[in-house]
């Protein structure tokens, strides 16, 4: 049996953290490794390849195989690919592209989940700047767990960093999660809303904040294939995401190699 709050949430022993942490570094380490893998010729696939073999390397399975059906290791998204994008070899990456890579892995029974947006090359410093601001608001949602503070915070310190810096959509059917024993629990987390509501954030709760951010409308689809969401106005969308475990010490970001200290150290200076 694993403890659950009253609202339940899952909550995590030291013990479990630690595990949590494990599989978190695999999803890390993972993702650092297809960062620098991307370039022009590639297919979504050949990152798909790697990513399995990173991952079973490490002695873990890839969560997404076979989750509900959807048949690869990531999922990678490609320009006006918001997320949920199924890797094949039908197109390769061009320069100028950008492409958003969520990965997951299980070790030992428990979930990492993390998602990076990668340039393909050189790339139109629009979409530089969009992927900076996803990035950013991520933190800033991250910078949100702590004890005492409430769920909807994360949200409205996404959004609100997201309007500061133009005019940007939110999908707001899209968000994150509740992440432990399976990689998809309570509580789902907004991207947006206002402060102050919904539950109270505790000690051991381990949340995935996960921004996706278009350059366009926040209006979006879902192809025939009945994964891969797109923008309606065909502009491109980035996604970050980390799974972060709520601490006395504050945030631990378990899918970061240096567990968020450094760009935390930056959001309090």
């Amino acid at each position: 049996m694993f403890k659950r709050n009253k609202h339940g949430i899952q909550i995590k022993s030291p013990e479990q953290l630690e595990k949590m942490r494990a599989a978190g570094l695999v999803v890390g380490r993972t993702l650092d490794l297809l960062r620098r893998s991307v370039e022009p010729g590639m297919t979504p696939l050949d990152l798909d390849v790697i990513a399995e073999k990173a991952i079973r390397d490490e002695g873990a399975i890839p969560s997404f195989k076979g989750y509900q059906g959807f048949p690869a290791t990531i999922c990678a998204s490609v320009n006006d690919e918001v997320v949920h994008g199924i890797p094949t070899n039908a197109r390769k990456l061009r320069e100028g592209d950008i492409i958003s890579i969520d990965c997951g892995a299980i070790l030992e029974g428990w979930h990492g989940d993390s998602a990076v947006t990668v340039p393909v090359g050189e790339v139109d410093p629009k979409l530089t700047e969009l992927m900076r601001i996803t990035e950013e608001a991520m933190w800033r949602g991250i910078a949100a767990l702590s004890i005492g503070r409430h769920l909807s915070d994360i949200g409205y310190e996404v959004e609100r960093y997201v309007k500061s810096q133009g005019r940007f959509g939110i999908p707001p059917e899209y968000g994150g999660h509740g992440i432990g024993t399976e990689m998809h629990m309570d509580p789902w987390i907004a991207n947006h809303g206002k402060p102050g509501r919904g539950p109270m954030l505790e000690e051991g709760m381990c949340l995935a904040i996960e921004p996706m951010v278009n350059l366009g409308t926040e209006r979006t689809r879902v192809l025939t294939d009945d994964w891969t969401v797109v923008t309606i106005d065909g502009k491109p969308s980035a996604h970050f995401e980390h799974s972060v475990a709520v601490t006395h010490n504050g945030p631990w970001v378990l899918t970061a190699l240096d567990g968020g200290k450094e760009r935390l150290a930056q959001l309090q200076n």
